[in-house]
């Protein structure tokens, strides 16, 4: 924005007026300003996330949202397992663990004890958290922003993202926005860096004009939230093909409370109607109802998630079925891996450059995941006879096949899948020598406590004690966690680990030595800047 640049919308408020009644355009320069490192717009669980990272990590954010305060409706349900490892990180998992409600199990069919895999098999070994975590968003929320407010954050309610200005490319230019409160009332922000986390209608997407791709499917879906349902399994995410439609159930608590998610059987529906129409067709019957609503399935990806210095995170930056549980935590991991970079780059442990990764990261991510519901949604969200065959079909194999998982190396991957732990990111080699790079460390002896710095390390899993090579003092280690009795972490190297807990480089050891030509490869391909 230019230093002589006015607002002058009367209608708005956005004037000022001397004694006599005349009309002032106001200059952006004369309205009071706050400078940070970044602005995060959006206070949903993704830039709530983003901001107690970045809090966490010594950078200044403050964090803006037009609501009054967090959202009060269920909305999105479960935490995932990899959602948890950032809550453990943060050390907030025994919070979330003490209000969830543990889902153990996947289950098709109607029989209370009918088939279907424990998740927490699937998962044990892989995570220190198996399950699936009923913990809704409005209950996400609420935990972090309690724990920005606590640890003193900058967040602000009731704050309008009015117009925003990438400048950054000017000498000594900054990211400038224009908020405004609830009582009209204009306030500058100037940041490093922005991070749109302001949900599917992003206003921070459509400033930057970036195409939102995709589709939106044809069929109309329901969802409630009911008390004292009958007929559907405890701690069990419950998949149900009707005659004509299928529903996915969630448990939200004992007692029959319960999320229940169904392809409605026309276009307009009122609750009264669905919620009889699924009693008849799956056999249920239900109590008080605290949530309805319908809507149709989106499938779309922004073009980019990065422009210049702002950033987009969550629902502003990919939108897909609710169905699988997985987009409230793909957003809680856009926050964690960007804020994590932004704060090396912000701290001078990283070069700038490196900020392209959050892109090459996160959007395939979100691309894979779009492409896997559209796909399923195009066979088998339809009202048609050949969609609820092949309803039926999927249903009648998937109660078979899927409690044959357990037994196998398949169905740990499948639990790893799932719980969003086995997500790789590629690193420059299209099959990395050691298959741990890329993926998320995984859990041996007390490695996940010693994540909890947020810092570069050093890891040896078996090699003993070895000297350490001439690296500042922010990346720490070389720090040995024993001998993975599961084989993941070979013991004849060493891994260098980034802050959000993903294996950056495994290091060859000579002796008790780090081969520090390799060593330094890897760091000159992560662009920390160590000489």
């Amino acid at each position: 924005m230019a230093a002589t640049r006015v607002v002058s919308d009367i209608s708005r408020g956005r004037v000022a007026r001397d004694e006599d009644g005349l009309v002032t355009p106001i200059r952006l320069d004369d309205l009071p300003a706050i400078d940070t490192d970044v602005l995060v717009v959006g206070a949903g669980p993704t830039g709530l996330m983003a901001g107690l990272v970045l809090h966490r990590r010594g950078v200044a954010a403050v964090v803006v949202d037009r609501k009054a305060g967090p959202t009060r409706e269920s909305r999105a349900l479960v935490v995932h397992a990899r959602s948890m490892e950032i809550y453990d990180q943060l050390g907030l998992a025994e919070t979330v663990l003490e209000r969830a409600y543990l889902a153990t199990r996947l289950q098709v069919g109607a029989s209370p004890r009918g088939p279907g895999p424990n998740v927490t098999l699937l998962q044990t070994g892989g995570t220190r958290f198996p399950g699936v975590q009923v913990f809704e968003q409005s209950r996400n929320e609420e935990l972090l922003s309690d724990t920005l407010r606590d640890g003193g954050a900058d967040v602000r309610w009731k704050h309008r993202l009015v117009d925003l200005s990438d400048r950054t490319a000017e000498p000594d230019g900054r990211v400038e926005a224009l908020l405004e409160n609830d009582d009209s009332a204009l306030l500058r922000v100037r940041a490093r860096w922005c991070i749109g986390a302001d949900g599917a209608s992003s206003t921070v997407r459509r400033q930057l004009n970036l195409p939102f791709e995709g589709n939106t499917d044809d069929a109309t879906f329901w969802v409630a939230d009911v008390h004292d349902v009958r007929g559907v399994p405890d701690s069990a995410l419950n998949l149900r093909v009707g005659r004509s439609t299928f529903a996915v159930i969630f448990p939200l608590g004992p007692g029959g409370h319960t999320r229940l998610i169904a392809l409605a059987p026309r276009d307009e529906i009122s609750q009264d109607e669905a919620l009889a129409a699924a009693d008849a067709d799956f056999g249920l019957t239900h109590g008080a109802v605290d949530w309805f609503s319908t809507y149709r399935v989106h499938h779309r990806v922004a073009a980019k998630f990065r422009v210049g210095s702002v950033f987009l995170a969550g629902d502003a930056a990919h939108v897909h079925s609710p169905v699988g549980g997985q987009g409230m935590n793909t957003g809680l991991q856009d926050a964690h891996n960007l804020a994590t970079l932004l704060a090396d780059v912000a701290q001078g442990r990283r070069d700038p450059a490196a900020l392209d990764r959050y892109e090459l990261e996160r959007r395939p991510v979100a691309l894979t995941l779009v492409n896997v519901t559209d796909r399923a949604f195009g066979v088998i969200g339809r009202r048609s006879v050949v969609p609820a065959l092949i309803r039926r079909v999927v249903a009648f194999l998937g109660a078979t096949a899927i409690p044959l998982l357990v037994k196998t190396r398949l169905g740990a991957r499948v639990g790893g899948y799932l719980g969003q732990y086995r997500i790789r990111y590629h690193f420059g080699e299209a099959r990395p020598s050691d298959p741990a790079v890329g993926l998320r460390l995984p859990p041996v002896g007390d490695n996940q406590q010693a994540l909890r710095t947020m810092t570069w390390q050093l890891h040896g899993y078996g090699a003993g004690a070895l000297r350490r090579p001439d690296l500042p003092d922010w990346i720490e280690g070389p720090c040995d966690f024993g001998r993975d009795p599961r084989g993941r972490l070979r013991s004849d190297c060493v891994y260098l680990v980034r802050p959000d807990q993903f294996v950056a480089a495994s290091i060859p050891l000579r002796g008790n030595n780090i081969d520090e030509e390799a060593l330094r490869a890897a760091i000159r391909a992560h662009r920390l800047p160590v000489g």
